[in-house]
């Protein structure tokens, strides 16, 4: 638990609950957790911003303590059926108009929340991902074996979810490793509880990833051809990945965000953990 939140669990689609914790008044915020965290990422932003604002830390659908639904036909993981989950999840507590915010994973879901949802989304913040269609295209030679995870994720159903469960403490863990700038972020009893539940959800987390190989893509082109852009204010926070693969992050992302603030950082990945007073500035001063 978050100190001083509040543990709920809400319907938010036909057999599909979030877990939910809620903490704090005043103008409401959605934060959404990465890969392979849960809502405890949030723990040390969400207790600041709960000073002054409805503070909203669901899991994702297929994480934490959600619900992890089957995935017979490959949309039931799309960004845009895990972007409806959070809309309806803020109707459901009383918020018809939110601030989101999102990490990893969930970046790319408030993506979508703000591309499908534009009069539900104030503003937005994402970190340390590129929009779903850019990622791919940047993956290009060897560098690209950074996000091996994403092409193994990618496959169809039945190897990579094998492999996985074979070694997942391993797995998981060495993304909590080899992306943390600062081990002492991460504590040990905060890293067993990203292990439990990420070897308890890899047929999910595994459907999360494989949606953005297929029908992530599809939705992100049919944007692009179309012109939709996010209409509210956008900050972005990220590593300078663009050094390493070899593209302009602030270009890429202005294409989808006229009216962006995009900041390049020197924490590791799990900023939100490593640098949380960097995230609550960056999110306070989105919403002022």
């Amino acid at each position: 638990m978050i100190t001083g939140f509040d543990r709920q669990r809400i319907t938010v689609a036909d057999g599909v609950a979030l877990n939910v914790v809620v903490g704090g008044s005043g103008r409401p915020i959605v934060l959404l957790h990465g890969f392979p965290q849960t809502h405890l990422m949030w723990r040390h932003v969400a207790a600041d911003l709960a000073a002054d604002h409805t503070v909203i830390c669901p899991d994702l659908r297929g994480y934490g303590d959600s619900d992890k639904p089957a995935d017979p036909d490959g949309t039931t993981y799309s960004k845009r059926t895990m972007a409806a989950d959070i809309v309806a999840l803020a109707r459901a507590l009383g918020h018809e108009r939110f601030a989101l915010a999102g990490h990893d994973r969930g970046a790319l879901v408030a993506i979508r929340a703000g591309l499908d949802h534009p009069g539900a989304v104030t503003h937005l913040a994402s970190f340390d991902v590129l929009p779903t269609l850019d990622m791919w295209n940047v993956m290009r030679g060897t560098s690209a074996a950074v996000g091996f995870h994403l092409f193994l994720m990618a496959q169809p159903p039945g190897l990579p979810e094998q492999m996985i469960s074979a070694s997942a403490d391993a797995f998981f863990g060495h993304f909590l490793d080899v992306w943390t700038r600062d081990p002492r972020a991460i504590p040990a009893e905060i890293r067993a509880a990203y292990l439990r539940a990420s070897r308890e959800a890899i047929p999910s987390i595994v459907a999360d990833y494989r949606a953005s190989a297929g029908i992530d893509v599809e939705h992100d082109q049919a944007d692009r051809d179309a012109g939709h852009t996010l209409r509210m204010p956008v900050t972005v926070l990220q590593q300078d990945w663009g050094a390493m693969l070899g593209f302009d992050a602030a270009s890429l992302w202005r294409a989808w965000a006229p009216d962006l603030e995009h900041h390049t950082v020197a924490t590791g990945h799990f900023m939100a953990e490593e640098a949380p007073a960097e995230v609550i500035n960056a999110l306070r001063n989105l919403m002022t």
